[in-house]
């Protein structure tokens, strides 16, 4: 994670020829100059935005491994969108390259508590995780929270926005989720490319400096 991929990767994007914050474009291979990377969590609660933000920022064509909800299945997966006909129920697969040199391998977790072991399985390996909140219920994060700080894996909260989602002080939120100071908390929108990346930056940054205080 120390490696001049990782500190570029919390520097200022790259030039024109890349997307979003230093995304560049879709491409089926890894570019020669890569020269490290990371593979990372995205959590959160059902319904949250896991799946879309990853296929927002994907590079490569990502995999979804998303299922019809059923009505057994509806009278345990309770929360996030009511309108939500499908959701996710082995991992999201995504692949996102920063500056060039740093390669994100983002694995999407399910949001039920009853998919645990298949997320613990997914954990093994992470450098940390984005964790997904949503305003309109913060409660429905505290698990995911929770097994994050099980497992001791370093994370970044991104608060997905919604239309109508309530507004609250970074303060506010933190004591409500029972965040540490130093855990980065950010706003993004998860169908907004420039957004999601700058999310999953900060996390980055968020690693770079827990590797360099463990050293």
């Amino acid at each position: 994670m120390a490696s001049k991929a990782a500190s570029d990767a919390a520097g200022p994007a790259a030039g024109p020829a890349a997307g979003p914050a230093g995304v560049p474009p879709a491409g089926k291979y890894l570019s020669s100059g890569v020269a490290g990377a990371a593979k990372i969590l995205v959590v959160g609660p059902l319904g949250v935005g896991k799946t879309t933000l990853i296929g927002t920022v994907s590079e490569i064509k990502p995999l979804f491994t998303e299922a019809v909800m059923t009505q057994a299945g509806a009278r345990v997966d309770t929360g996030g969108d009511r309108a939500k006909t499908t959701t996710t129920v082995a991992l999201d697969f995504g692949r996102m390259t920063i500056d060039g040199e740093l390669v994100l391998y983002l694995f999407g977790t399910p949001g039920q508590q009853r998919f645990l072991p298949a997320w613990r399985d997914l954990a093994k390996g992470s450098l940390g995780a984005l964790a997904l909140v949503d305003t309109r219920d913060l409660t429905a994060s505290f698990d995911a929270l929770g097994n994050l700080e099980d497992l001791g894996l370093p994370f970044a909260v991104a608060v997905n926005v919604f239309p109508g989602s309530p507004q609250h002080r970074e303060d506010e939120l933190r004591a409500a989720l029972d965040l540490l100071p130093d855990t980065p908390l950010v706003a993004c929108d998860a169908r907004d490319p420039r957004s999601s990346v700058q999310a999953l930056i900060a996390l980055v940054r968020h690693l770079i400096h827990a590797a360099t205080e463990s050293s």
